[in-house]
């Protein structure tokens, strides 16, 4: 994702008195095209509030894009409770019911190594709301989002663990933190994340205008988390309302068969592409022309030449010489 800022926007976003969103049901089962959550029977304490949950998305709701597609929540500080945070019953996940619009309201887990998945992933069926997908220059426009990644539980063609996102929100923009919950799981298998994934959407759109996304290692302090990622993608006009678009010349495929729609603008959000030199063109670093170490402007994050997620987009890239500069100016090295 090219972004127009070169740093990372911090938002110190106040949840007043949230500790966590939640859902109110006990509910251990997905609907008939789901594969069955296998799960303790998790408590509200464990979940949180469906008042806390509105009164976040309406938080939330607030911000605006202004070009950095991640920006941090209370200063990239999880908000879980020491209830929340209760290793008691053991790894667990849930999923909110689907709202009466079919949307997924939240999806809440306590990941460790014994939720993740052996079987190979099978392809994706189900279509969420506003699935109005078509050919962009970079590929596709919308993926079908996990709000937990397959990587972490299992869970697939879950419908309510399933949003219509764009392309940059689910790659790279959500999956970097979820590689970062699974090298850190993988590499300490006795451990817990508590892990929490919110799609916000405004009124009865049927596009969520973002996800929040927090985490937080239970008794670890290596790993932990608390973002929000607009739901937007370079050079197109997403109209929220029920996910049709509009894009760009710079954006538009080469051949593409799908017809662009049009939309009122409260309920659209232009994500403009900007003019990038020739490297950020390719979406490669270069380390000749750079320093050795390349940190990603959203996610603050440092890598070194060694580690897989080296080479980024060239818009989202800050380049240090040294680890210890990196880590001067606010960035943490990667976990993988």
């Amino acid at each position: 994702m090219k972004h127009k800022g070169n740093l990372l926007v911090r938002i110190g976003v106040t949840l007043l008195t949230l500790t966590l969103v939640g859902l109110g049901t006990n509910q251990t089962t997905a609907t008939d095209s789901t594969t069955t959550v296998h799960a303790a029977k998790v408590t509200k304490k464990q979940v949180g509030s469906k008042t806390a949950l509105q009164q976040q998305n309406d938080a939330l709701l607030k911000l605006t894009y202004n070009g950095t597609q991640t920006v941090e929540v209370n200063n990239n500080q999880p908000t879980f409770t020491q209830a929340n945070l209760s290793t008691a019953k053991g790894a667990w996940q849930k999923y909110a019911n689907l709202d009466s619009l079919n949307r997924p309201v939240v999806a809440n887990a306590l990941l460790s190594k014994s939720l993740m998945p052996t079987e190979k992933r099978e392809p994706l069926t189900v279509d969420p709301t506003g699935w109005r997908n078509k050919k962009i220059k970079s590929g596709y426009l919308y993926n079908r989002s996990h709000l937990i990644g397959f990587q972490l539980t299992g869970q697939n063609n879950n419908p309510k663990n399933l949003i219509t996102g764009t392309r940059s929100l689910n790659s790279p923009e959500m999956l970097r933190y979820e590689d970062d919950i699974a090298y850190y799981i993988k590499n300490n298998p006795k451990a817990y994340v508590r892990y929490q994934v919110t799609p916000v959407f405004k009124d009865n759109e049927l596009v969520a205008r973002g996800v929040h996304m927090q985490a937080e290692a239970v008794n670890g302090a290596n790993l932990k988390f608390n973002v929000y990622i607009f739901n937007v993608q370079d050079g197109v006009t997403i109209n929220y309302a029920d996910g049709t678009s509009q894009i760009s010349a710079a954006a538009q495929a080469t051949s593409s068969a799908a017809s662009t729609a049009t939309s009122s603008s409260d309920a659209t959000t232009t994500a403009a592409a900007p003019t990038t030199s020739s490297s950020a063109t390719t979406g490669q670093i270069s380390t000749d022309e750079q320093g050795q170490i390349a940190g990603n402007v959203n996610s603050k994050i440092y890598h070194t030449p060694d580690q897989a997620g080296y080479n980024m987009n060239a818009a989202n890239a800050v380049y240090f010489n040294t680890e210890a500069e990196a880590q001067a100016a606010g960035y943490r090295k990667s976990l993988r």
